[in-house]
């Protein structure tokens, strides 16, 4: 049985990496959200844009190295990556915003509860984004 969990691990490395990535990165965002909502009783919107921004920068980094293993540091490339990754994350940070809005403010659900729904959806966009637009290889 061991055998079998280490040869799926092998054949889809990137898949599993960008899941653990991805787990810790929410981590972050959590950990930053719960910090402002709950701490410093920051309002749930302005604290979801502040992990939001904080999560990204984490996200970036450890998606170009750890994950998809981009190795090209040049300034035009940098920029490129950068670039798209924000963007793709705007897309989906407004989309996680624009969800909490409604479900939370309008529908008058839990904002907890929705974070946590919300970021699931957001995880799935993010990766088929950084996989087929932003650090595809061979481009």
């Amino acid at each position: 049985m061991e055998k079998i969990w280490e040869r799926l691990i092998v054949r889809h490395r990137e898949m599993v990496s960008y899941v653990f990535w991805g787990a810790v990165t929410t981590l972050v965002n959590y950990a930053v959200y719960f910090i402002c909502t709950k701490l410093c009783s920051i309002h749930y919107l302005v604290s979801n844009i502040i992990a939001w921004v904080i999560a990204v920068i984490f996200a970036y980094v450890v998606n170009k190295v750890l994950v998809f293993g981009s190795k090209d540091w040049s300034k035009e490339k940098l920029f490129q990556e950068v670039w798209q990754f924000a963007a793709a994350r705007v897309l989906s940070g407004v989309g996680e915003t624009g969800m909490l809005w409604v479900l939370v403010d309008r529908m008058g659900y839990p904002d907890s509860v929705i974070k946590i729904i919300a970021g699931v959806l957001v995880i799935l966009v993010n990766y088929a984004f950084s996989k087929w637009v932003i650090f595809r290889q061979g481009v």
